[in-house]
């Protein structure tokens, strides 16, 4: 069975927003067994909509359908499927008690084009909306379903995980999604692949390679569909990390700054941070992960050479000598942080984001970068891009995975005594 994933709406084309409801159903579809094999996005015009409907189902089974269907002139998804299946709308009375129920839940007047909501097209199974006003509608033709959600992600969401999935594996058979993930630092792209030949030579043919760099840090993905091939999996898994060897910097999916809370939490470590040129970005990652506020204490955004000096105490005297961006002035930045927020282990950084600042001797997207534990201290200069959203996001990353790395060698130590 296979599924196309179809958004509506002329803000994600004119790019207002960002279509993450397709990016979260395709993960959550492939969790489940299932195989999305398009993602469509038009805009509110019926006959786009009715030639993607068309289009969808010449490649696929199943089309869920997010969007279009809200209480305003410009959501015409429930008018476009009634003239699609050669249906009309009429009046729903449950879903209207589903509607006054949430009014008088939030205490909201119900007008006309709310009510105008139970209107649904006939000869359709309607499914409630458990979260929202706008009903699931199910279509059947033929060999063929399509699924009409809203597009409020959290609607979206609900419907999909139950009521969507729920019914779609009674009716079809689930294939199970194998994956394992790869995080790998310290090579490009290019030169892992290069690396990586032999390997992707003699992997089966129903096993796959994806290659996902992000700033920095690259991830890799192998995959197969069945549980018959759990064995070879797991074959293929160490041959690749055989080949990865030093570059491998986790055989995980999870994010940097929860393998990071992780090897914090398992050694009972207290960090804290000062950073200058990524303004709070690692605090933002690193407080992302729930439970964060166990093993981490908090930042100083020293932006400012007055701040670094003020509340970090950073000496006039190396910033003078040396400049804010420097080896001298990181590794103060890193030492007092800790001392002043008493954690045991902290990272500091300072460079320039750009796109302005830079020298001949300091170019944009210099960085320097000094992680502590206790009182050692690994301190590194990286030279980044032009970009600076790169720039603050690579630093970031390298941030967080040099005090991983820093972890790891404590931990190894402490093991081999």
């Amino acid at each position: 069975m296979k599924i196309e994933i179809i958004t509506v709406g002329d803000e994600i084309l004119i790019g207002q927003i960002i279509d993450t409801n397709s990016a979260w159903m395709a993960a959550e579809l492939t969790r489940q067994g299932f195989e999305t094999v398009a993602i469509t996005t038009v805009g509110d015009q019926e006959e786009d909509m009715a030639k993607a409907i068309d289009t969808g189902f010449s490649r696929a089974d199943v089309l869920l359908m997010t969007g279009g269907v809200g209480p305003t002139r410009d959501d015409i998804t429930k008018k476009t499927l009634c003239n699609y299946f050669r249906t009309e709308l009429i009046f729903n009375e449950k879903v209207f008690r589903q509607i006054n129920r949430l009014f008088a839940h939030k205490n909201y007047p119900m007008n006309e084009l709310t009510k105008n909501q139970a209107f649904v097209p006939k000869g359709c199974t309607v499914i409630q909306n458990r979260v929202g006003t706008a009903p699931l509608l199910w279509f059947e033709q033929r060999s063929h379903i399509l699924v009409s959600m809203p597009g409020v992600p959290f609607e979206m969401k609900t419907a999909v995980t139950t009521e969507i999935i729920p019914r779609l594996k009674k009716r079809f058979l689930s294939v199970d999604y194998l994956k394992s993930s790869f995080l790998v630092s310290g090579i490009t792209e290019s030169s892992l692949a290069i690396l990586l030949e032999d390997f992707e030579a003699t992997l089966p043919g129903n096993f796959s390679l994806a290659y996902l760099p992000s700033y920095g840090l690259i991830r890799l993905r192998l995959s197969a569909r069945g549980k018959e091939n759990l064995p070879e999996m797991r074959f293929q898994e160490k041959k690749l990390r055989e080949v990865l060897c030093d570059f491998l910097v986790a055989d995980s999916d999870e994010p940097l700054e929860a393998l990071l809370g992780e090897a914090l939490r398992k050694e009972k470590l207290t960090l804290s941070t000062a950073e200058s040129c990524t303004g709070g970005n690692i605090a933002h990652r690193i407080t992302l992960v729930p439970g964060a506020s166990e093993y981490y204490k908090g930042t100083v955004v020293s932006y400012d050479n007055r701040v670094k000096i003020s509340l970090l105490e950073v000496s006039n005297q190396a910033i003078e000598t040396y400049g804010a961006v420097s080896r001298e002035v990181v590794e103060q930045m890193a030492q007092n942080v800790s001392e002043k927020m008493k954690t045991d282990c902290s990272i500091a950084v300072s460079g320039i984001a750009g796109p302005d600042g830079g020298t001949p001797e300091k170019p944009v997207g210099t960085v320097w970068i000094c992680t502590r534990m206790h009182r050692e201290t690994v301190t590194k200069k990286y030279q980044f891009g032009t970009s600076r959203e790169e720039n603050i996001n690579r630093t970031t990353n390298m941030a967080i995975l040099q005090m991983i790395k820093m972890l790891d060698k404590y931990k190894n130590k402490k093991d081999a005594t």
